[in-house]
């Protein structure tokens, strides 16, 4: 049996959402998958190569998932919270954590890495990725597409017309071949979302910060009491993610000032 409201919302604004783990919906919301399995993925590309960077990290969940790393595997997280687990999670596997300055250059000299990966970076610097990779070297990752999540943000927050036109996938192809790298795969996805209980909407909410600037209940109790009462009626809420596997590569044998 479902708890009551009150209980629902105290849980959910009490829980822990450092990290980015989402173990604490079990049972409360679902998502679907994008079918190319982005873990996997990036997994079997660290295995063949010497150096590589994982961009916004997070915790380290996703990246922790590979069996064996490089010999020089790094990552980037400017979240101190997240900085720390990842540090605790990957750091007695030999990955070195560094947390950079938003806004600034990537620390690192120019053509450190084979590999560059990212699963939902926050803003992908292309003339960044660019200049850290070795000539011929890869960029792979899966970002966060266009109004994901929106049917969710819009109804707190009314429609949005403008900001569904960000995060284009042919708009990031445009600026990744702008900065001088190759894109030679892409591939799209619209995966289902479903939450079960106002406790999850409210979870997602505080985890994701950026859906709904300075979210709290008290700013939204009447849409919140709405979805109780939708939800106890046997109704989910549904809204749709949508992701884009991304794959660039720098030109091989061309110096900086070449290819740039």
């Amino acid at each position: 049996m479902m708890r009551d409201f009150e209980t629902l919302i105290a849980e959910a604004t009490e829980a822990d959402v450092d990290g980015w783990g989402f173990e604490w919906l079990d049972k409360r919301a679902t998502e679907e998958r994008p079918p190319w399995g982005f873990a996997a993925l990036q997994a079997d590309r660290l295995a063949q190569v010497r150096s590589a960077l994982d961009l916004d990290t997070g915790g380290g969940e996703v990246l922790s998932e590979a069996r064996s790393f490089p010999e020089r595997m790094t990552a980037t997280e400017a979240w101190p919270p997240n900085a720390a687990r990842a540090r605790a999670l990957l750091g007695p596997r030999g990955v070195q954590i560094v947390e950079p300055t938003a806004g600034d250059a990537l620390p690192f000299p120019d053509g450190s890495f084979e590999l560059v990966t990212a699963r939902h970076p926050v803003s992908p610097d292309w003339n960044e990725i660019h200049r850290v990779l070795v000539p011929g070297g890869h960029y792979f990752a899966q970002h966060v597409g266009p109004a994901s999540a929106f049917e969710l943000i819009e109804y707190f927050l009314g429609p949005l017309p403008e900001q569904r036109k960000g995060r284009d996938p042919q708009a990031e192809v445009a600026a990744a071949e702008a900065a001088g790298l190759t894109v030679t795969d892409l591939r799209t996805a619209r995966c289902r979302m479903e939450f079960f209980d106002v406790g999850a909407v409210v979870w997602i909410l505080r985890k994701c910060v950026w859906w709904i600037p300075g979210f709290s209940p008290e700013r939204y109790p009447d849409q919140l009491k709405e979805l109780d009462g939708r939800m106890r009626s046997g109704h989910p809420f549904v809204a749709h993610s949508t992701r884009h596997l991304i794959e660039a590569q720098r030109k091989a044998g061309a110096t900086q000032s070449e290819d740039s």
